[in-house]
């Protein structure tokens, strides 16, 4: 093997590995952005995280919404005088 067959199978050693972190990161997001922000629902949110990810990329980005989008707290009973 010449040099610039071991430089090319360096360089697809690295593209392949960055594919696989950044499919990580991807996946990891929005489940640690529910967590950090105090999420009710952040375990759900990792999940769909993931399993958006894995079956198709179009679903991915309403779960990163998710994990930015704040639960409205519920609305007490107005006491009656």
């Amino acid at each position: 093997m010449s040099g610039l067959d071991i430089f090319a199978w360096i360089v697809l050693i690295i593209l392949i590995a960055s594919a696989i972190a950044v499919f990580c990161i991807a996946g990891w997001l929005p489940g640690h952005i529910a967590k950090a922000r105090g999420h009710p629902y952040a375990q759900a949110v990792t999940v769909a995280g993931w399993i958006t990810l894995i079956c198709g990329f179009a679903l991915w980005p309403i779960a990163l919404i998710w994990a930015y989008v704040d639960v409205p707290a519920p609305r007490k009973a107005e006491s009656q005088p």
